[in-house]
């Protein structure tokens, strides 16, 4: 299975998202409560996948998937969104991110969006 890093200042959204990922046999490798530690978590443990909030404080999820994309061109990122997120998620695709989930997260859907970019 993957092994995931998970980047949300959200702790609840970071321990469902651990939660669910778990249940589906993936190792949590990592998590960071701000883009810039995502950024520098993704340097040091290099993950199969991000899943990443868009909206933080430090450094939001849009600059931390560049600096993510930049370093490695093959890195999966999976974007957090919630509603009325549309530009920042055309802006995502733009710059590299693979995929969308939504809050509140879809146990079921979290996991078929991770095993189809995982497999």
């Amino acid at each position: 299975m993957a092994r995931i890093l998970i980047v949300d200042d959200s702790r609840i959204s970071r321990r469902i998202l651990r939660n669910i990922l778990e249940q589906g046999g993936h190792e949590i490798v990592g998590e960071a409560g701000n883009g810039k530690e995502g950024y520098e978590m993704f340097l040091e443990l290099h993950p199969d996948l991000v899943t990443m909030d868009i909206t933080m404080p430090v450094m939001d999820g849009l600059e931390s998937l560049e600096h993510i994309v930049t370093a490695d061109p093959k890195a999966k990122v999976l974007m957090i969104t919630a509603a009325g997120q549309k530009d920042k998620m055309m802006q995502a695709i733009k710059l590299g991110c693979i995929d969308f989930v939504a809050k509140p997260f879809d146990d079921q859907m979290v996991a078929d969006i991770v095993v189809k970019h995982t497999s």
